[in-house]
Formats: C-alpha cells, sequence, structure tokens
C-alpha cells in the first residue's frame, strides 16, 4: 500500500503540472484572440468609414459627417451618415468590393442599405470570393434622396479563419507537451526516490531495492527492473496476500497494455531466484492473487 500510495502521489503532481500548464496555454491563446479582436473590429472600422466617405463624396456630399461605426452582432456591422443621400448602385458595389480586398478576412459578405426611418431594405447585394456566385441586381438605377445606413455582414468562417489557424498550430505543441508529462508519469520504470535506500531482509537473503540485487551469503542474484518491482511489492507486505489486479496496474498500468500471462511469467521468474532459500516462497492465493510467505 505504501508503494502504491506514493506512486498514485507522483502521478496526481505531474498530472496537476499538466492540467496548469494547458490552463495557462489556453488562457493565453484566449487573451491572445481578445486582442486580435479589438484589432480586427479598429481595421474594418477604418475600411468601412472610407466606404461611406466614398458613397457621400460619390453622391457629391463633401462636407456631412460618417458617424460612428458599429457592431451590431457578430460579423455584422452598420455604417450612419449624418445627413440624407443619394448613392449610384454600382459605384457602391465597386468601392466595397475595392476597400474590403484588403481586409484577408472579409471573403465573402452581404451588403444592405437601408431606410433609417423603419430599417426597411433600400438595396443590397452579396459578394462572393469566387465572382461567379456574386448577386448583384438593379445596377444603374439611381436611388432616391433619403437617410439611409448601410449594414454589411461577413461569412463567419471568413473572418475566424485566422484565428483558428493560431489555435490550430498550438495543438501540437500540447500535444508535446502532454506527451512529455505522461512519460514522466511512469515511475515504475525506475524504483521510487524514497525507497531508493530501502533493504528488505527476506529469509537468509537481503533484498537491495535500489541496485536490484539479492545478496545470499555475499554472493549477488541480479534482479530486472520488473522483477524488482514486483519483489518490492511483496517486501512491503510479507505474508499478506496482494492481488491480482494490484500487482497488474501497479506493475504494468503506465505500459499501455496489461497481458495477463506476464505477471505468471515474472512470478515464475521470482520463484526459481528465491529457490536457495526453502522457508521463502510465492505461493498462489486462489480467486484472489498472490503472497510471499516467509517462515521464521
Amino acid at each position: 500500500m505504501h508503494l502504491s500510495r506514493k506512486i498514485r502521489t507522483g502521478k496526481h503532481k505531474y498530472l496537476f503540472a499538466l492540467i496548469l500548464l494547458s490552463f495557462v496555454s489556453v488562457v493565453c491563446v484566449a487573451f491572445s484572440m481578445e486582442g486580435s479582436d479589438d484589432f480586427d473590429f479598429a481595421k474594418k472600422e477604418v475600411l468601412l468609414r472610407q466606404i461611406g466617405h466614398e458613397t457621400l463624396l460619390q453622391s457629391g456630399d463633401s462636407i456631412s459627417r460618417v458617424l460612428p461605426v458599429q457592431k451590431i452582432a457578430d460579423n455584422q456591422y452598420r455604417i450612419k451618415f449624418e445627413h440624407d443621400f443619394t448613392f449610384q448602385p454600382d459605384s457602391l458595389v465597386n468601392t466595397t468590393r475595392r476597400l474590403l480586398a484588403k481586409d484577408p478576412l472579409a471573403g465573402d459578405y452581404i451588403v444592405n442599405v437601408l431606410n433609417s426611418s423603419d430599417a426597411s431594405v433600400a438595396y443590397g447585394y452579396a459578394i462572393s470570393e469566387n465572382k461567379k456566385d456574386d448577386i448583384i441586381a438593379c445596377k444603374g438605377r439611381k436611388q432616391p434622396i433619403a437617410s439611409y445606413m448601410i449594414d454589411i455582414k461577413f461569412k463567419p468562417t471568413a473572418i475566424n479563419t485566422t484565428k483558428n489557424r493560431y489555435v490550430l498550430a498550438s495543438l501540437p505543441f500540447l500535444a508535446f507537451v502532454g506527451f512529455i508529462f505522461l512519460r514522466s508519469v511512469k515511475p515504475q520504470r525506475t524504483l521510487p526516490a524514497i525507497l531508493d535506500n530501502e533493504m528488505f531482509n527476506l529469509g537468509s537473503a537481503l533484498f537491495d531495492s535500489k541496485n536490484r540485487k539479492l545478496i545470499i551469503d555475499g554472493k549477488t542474484i541480479d534482479l530486472t527492473g520488473t522483477e524488482s518491482r514486483l519483489l518490492l511489492i511483496f517486501a512491503l507486505s510479507p505474508n499478506e496476500t496482494i492481488e491480482r489486479s494490484r500487482l497488474q496496474k501497479e506493475i504494468w498500468e503506465d505500459e499501455g497494455i496489461i497481458v495477463g500471462r506476464s505477471l505468471d511469467m515474472f512470478i515464475s521468474k521470482l520463484r526459481k531466484k528465491l529457490e536457495f532459500d526453502p522457508n521463502i516462497n510465492i505461493v498462489v492465493i486462489r480467486g484472489k492473487g498472490y503472497k510471499l510467505e516467509i517462515e521464521v
């Protein structure tokens, strides 16, 4: 139980560190995306105000103001004007197409010119990256002087493409960090540091858990890493039944695959190395597991 508890404690520390690192990464990405949102809006506002400015100039108005651009929904913006004006659909289409071509996130969009009084649509058209999909009607029809506002709605996938690339680009890095931490969660490869200096008396032998050796009358029997970990579990709980599932979990859990026959094979190898002392034996407890019996 002592070994199992220490191993679990070590895992929890590594997993906590991994979760903390992932959390920090997500927060950093979130803040970078928020900053990107502000910049995107500021850049888009400049282009939209330029659309309003050129629309007024084309109507012969070089004095009245273009009011502050409003973001009325996700990916949707509104240009408002101080005074009434008229506009030529062909000129408005060319102006939006020319200016919004400077924004790499403005691939597909829909433009609606609304009457300010009731928000009814006076004119509208759709622009696509594929010009064959453009929808432009009523060319050549000059619109009457009235109070208008222009709504432009951008296709969401177009405006979010760059952000998604940054997020996706960070995933391999997070996966790599996770792999490194999960590799380090495998304390079974070497004995836990807290047990490095522990020695165990097993009958007439001395078990050196740090150096993976059995010492008998000055003679040394080498143990493999798995044999040593297995014997260490038994040495911590002599004459007690250790469940088969616990042995498999503590020895092979982090190897990814648990093979039932592997445990039996290593038990058999340990028995042969303990044959020097008839008072020591690893016995099968049917339906439960194994026990290291040490007769005094």
